[in-house]
């Protein structure tokens, strides 16, 4: 296909629609607003429908309700505007409805500013509104993993009946780039056991979250939702790694801070410094082993990141005792800087 120079919050949306999807319900916020303003343009040319929201609140309950239907149905926001939707995410989840919800994640906390940011890190992974529930967690590097995670995004949302979160940073949202648009992957999923499609000639469908015993219906929904949970772990890990198989020092970084410290990883190897990087594409599932695999023998792990040390937890869980792990991270809207990073590699090099 042709390559074409997009904005990252104009090539999720068009990767929605080449990705089936045909309703779009939000609220503006900076600095994602380029993504509603496409989906505005964009829906009406291919039979969907747009709707601006008089809330996030209501945004969220109306991807809910489209869902419900079977249709394919995203929404997107920034980090306070993600904030309000939290408890119908957690609605979604526990009335196992596939949604995509993007945030293109700003500096806080309250309002904060406009500039991108990674400090929604334990809001997304580790499941933001109330319950036992997960999320799947895509971290895209670049405008064209935007287009193609978007994509994937929607075929793991029916395939899983699960919520998808794309968490981007303004950064990536506002960044133009080259970027050859997906196709369709051709995935089709039966969803006629739980739509509510109108109950001619079967017997109706009940697509609720709220199971008041908890011996029964509720015990047996949070049993399901932890087994599909332990199969997504096993099965949709995503993991990218640079110059890792003979590094001595490893970075470990995702989205645009990755980028970043890809940047430094070059930088660090034209010194004679033998360093890589991992960056996880799933941050949840996260990328335990992957991690644990990489920072074996090294003689430091450095994370990087856009927040006070959000993955570095869970990435000293997974490093353990294999390795010294250190942090690096910018908040407010910063970017971490190059020559930082390898100084805190070369400040140890002997």
């Amino acid at each position: 296909m042709a390559v074409t120079l997009m904005k990252g919050n104009e090539a999720i949306g068009e990767a929605a629609i080449i990705a089936g999807c045909r309703f779009y319900f939000g609220y503006p916020i900076t600095p994602q607003n380029e993504l509603p303003a496409y989906m505005a343009a964009r829906l009406p040319q291919v039979g969907g429908t747009f709707l601006q929201a008089e809330s996030e609140v209501a945004a969220i309950n109306m991807v809910l309700g489209a869902s419900a239907a079977g249709a394919r149905v995203m929404t997107s926001s920034s980090s306070p505007g993600v904030s309000l939707k939290q408890e119908g995410i957690s609605y979604l989840a526990g009335a196992e409805l596939p949604a995509v919800v993007v945030n293109m994640m700003r500096g806080g906390p309250g309002l904060g500013n406009i500039a991108g940011a990674q400090g929604d890190y334990f809001q997304a992974v580790k499941g933001g509104g109330h319950g036992d529930y997960h999320s799947v967690v895509l971290a895209p590097g670049s405008v064209q993993e935007l287009a193609d995670l978007t994509v994937k995004a929607f075929d793991l949302a029916d395939q899983y009946r699960i919520v998808v979160i794309i968490l981007g940073d303004g950064f990536t949202g506002q960044m133009s780039e080259a970027v050859t648009l997906p196709s369709p992957t051709g995935r089709t999923f039966d969803k006629s056991a739980w739509t509510l499609s109108g109950a001619q000639g079967r017997a109706p469908h009940l697509v609720a979250s709220m199971r008041l015993n908890p011996d029964t219906a509720l015990a047996e929904l949070n049993d399901r939702l932890q087994a599909k949970y332990f199969q997504i772990e096993r099965q949709e890990v995503m993991s990218e790694s640079v110059d890792v198989k003979d590094a001595e020092y490893l970075l470990v970084a995702f989205g645009l801070s990755a980028r970043i410290c890809r940047t430094a990883v070059s930088t660090l190897r034209k010194s004679g410094v033998k360093a890589g990087l991992i960056r996880p594409v799933t941050l949840w599932p996260f990328p335990t082993a992957a991690i644990a695999a990489a920072a074996a023998g090294k003689k430091k792990v450095l994370v990087v990141e856009m927040n006070s040390g959000q993955m570095l937890q869970d990435v000293r869980l997974a490093v353990r005792e294999a390795a010294p792990v250190e942090f690096y991270g910018t908040l407010a809207g910063l970017t971490p800087q190059v020559d930082v990073i390898v100084e805190r590699i070369t400040g140890h090099v002997q």
